[in-house]
């Protein structure tokens, strides 16, 4: 094997081609691979948080929905009680309303009973001044007799 000079200078043209790329060409490539290695890193990265992110929101939207769920059968057992209530407040005023309207229907009858008595008791004296007259063939005074006619109606 011959060692000539073509050679020699092919060997020196590659260790400058090797320099001029280690200095000049490398750097920026490694630097531009590096950036990236670091994109593509922290792409990764963010996309697995994004998908911790959905596996917590999932999470979360499923508690919400069971709240919801709880909340939304409070407030219908809350309604359910409001109107059992109100349906027993009704009762309760129905009853009293009548036991009024009763009471009050009792004392008009009482009141009625009483008028037709004080107007029996009337009727009844004078049909005795009536027949007394008649017996006696003579005008009876009520006037003077009124003691006499408030006792007999007292009895009556």
């Amino acid at each position: 094997m011959n060692i000539n000079l073509t050679m020699l200078m092919q060997a020196v043209a590659f260790f400058a081609f090797i320099l001029f790329t280690a200095k000049f060409i490398w750097p920026p490539l490694m630097r531009a691979i590096e950036t990236r290695q670091k994109e593509i890193a922290d792409g990764l990265a963010a996309g697995e948080e994004g998908r911790h992110s959905l596996v917590r929101a999932e999470k979360q939207i499923a508690e919400m929905l069971v709240d919801a769920k709880t909340r939304a059968s409070d407030i219908v057992a809350q309604g359910e009680k409001l109107k059992s209530e109100a349906v027993e407040q009704a009762r309760t005023d129905a009853k009293t309303e009548a036991e009024r309207i009763l009471a009050a229907a009792k004392a008009e009858i009482e009141q009625e009973v009483h008028r037709a008595k004080e107007s029996l008791r009337a009727q009844v004296s004078e049909l005795a001044v009536a027949g007394a007259e008649k017996i006696l063939k003579r005008e009876v005074d009520a006037k003077a007799h009124a003691d006499l006619l408030s006792a007999l109606e007292k009895q009556l």
